[in-house]
């Protein structure tokens, strides 16, 4: 049964970063217990589990996308509302404040516990936040999206380059950061912008269509489901397979995107489609609560995920002497998506909210909410 939305929030949107968010945790958890040295001590082996590896590699292709493409929905409407001045500060506050917040915790702890977990870090490592953030595991996707949106933000308000030659300037981009990375040629965080402007841009080119027009509709559709759900599984499959026939060249399973980028952008794409199709029609239905309060946590989550399920990991292996790979799968997934929502959930209410963002409520919420508190309450009981 569909269910009539009251509220102005697009809840798709928090649907999409809910799944996606969840991916990302799956990859950084199953990545570190391949990496983790006691398994390997006990005899546990990974190659006993391809089936969740061939699922890490499966959804891999549209993760990082699909966030710059939702973020590209907004950007248009923000710079209108802010101006590039008030979008820069509110950038800085909510993206780069907390990429170096918890990117100096996250290596202080690393270099703290070096003795049991995976990452040896050193205090050399703080300075990669500035130029090399691949080099601090995830917190990369944050300095690579507030590099973008500046940019892109700026070349959108200051000059007079349209959203169609946004998204072809994305595209000589993207082709250009494939080419560096097949030379070899180390760039940096600049790769990053390279790499992900052309998906910020198509996020902002498609805004209308997918916020108001036709294109809504459709993914609120059953047909869009079902018109999406084939070249998904197979597009999937071909990523899946030509990585896999292609790990000598690219461990890491990246061939498609750097060695076939238009390959990558058609499966990258369609999985992006496909996924807005499933929030689109969760939200249709009201459905799956849960997963949409994770898409509005994503920021928090993606923070934190790693700190908090790599101290699981340590508590299950050395400690209770857990070492069923399913077992720490559920488990790790689990306290990385639901603990730092409750982590961050406590430090608002606490008075840490700094921890996380310097931005605060405007004033006329302010002042609307305390006219709300004035208000005489209404009395229960006797």
């Amino acid at each position: 049964m569909e269910k009539v939305k009251n509220d102005t929030r697009l809840r798709w949107i928090d649907y999409a970063r809910g799944i996606a968010i969840i991916l990302v945790v799956y990859r950084h958890v199953f990545e570190g217990l391949k990496n983790t040295q006691i398994l390997k001590v006990k005899g546990v082996s990974m190659d006993h589990y391809l089936y969740l590896e061939q699922a890490n590699i499966f959804f891999f292709s549209f993760r990082m996308p699909l966030f710059f493409i939702v973020s590209g929905v907004f950007i248009a409407a923000s710079l209108k509302k802010r101006g590039l001045g008030a979008l820069m500060e509110n950038k800085a506050k909510t993206i780069l404040y907390p990429y170096f917040i918890w990117g100096i915790i996250q290596i202080s702890i690393q270099i703290l516990f070096s003795g049991f977990i995976n990452s040896k870090k050193t205090a050399a490592d703080f300075l990669y936040l500035l130029y090399s953030p691949r080099e601090v595991e995830q917190f990369w996707y944050l300095y690579a999206l507030f590099n973008v949106s500046i940019l892109y933000a700026f070349t959108k308000s200051r000059t007079k380059i349209t959203s169609t030659q946004q998204v072809a300037l994305g595209l000589c981009f993207f082709l250009l950061s494939t080419l560096f990375s097949q030379w070899g040629v180390e760039l940096w965080f600049i790769n990053d912008i390279l790499h992900y402007y052309l998906f910020l841009a198509l996020g902002d080119s498609l805004a209308h269509y997918i916020l108001k027009g036709k294109l809504k509709a459709f993914f609120y559709s059953w047909q869009a489901l079902a018109l999406l759900l084939l070249p998904f599984a197979f597009s999937q499959y071909y990523f899946l397979m030509t990585n896999i026939d292609h790990r000598a060249q690219s461990p890491k399973y990246l061939y498609v995107e750097y060695y076939q980028p238009f390959a990558f952008l058609l499966v990258s794409l369609t999985g992006c489609m496909f996924i807005i199709t499933v929030s689109s029609l969760l939200d249709r239905y009201d459905a799956v609560k849960w997963l949409r309060k994770l898409g509005k946590h994503s920021l928090y989550i993606y923070v934190m995920h790693v700190i908090v399920f790599a101290a699981v990991r340590v508590i299950l292996t050395r400690f209770l002497k857990v070492y069923n790979i399913p077992l720490l799968m559920i488990a790790c997934i689990s306290a990385g998506v639901i603990i730092p929502v409750l982590l961050y959930q406590l430090a608002s209410k606490i008075g840490l909210k700094f921890l996380f963002t310097l931005e605060t409520a405007n004033k006329p919420e302010l002042k609307q909410k305390a006219q709300t508190i004035s208000k005489p309450q209404p009395t229960y009981g006797n």
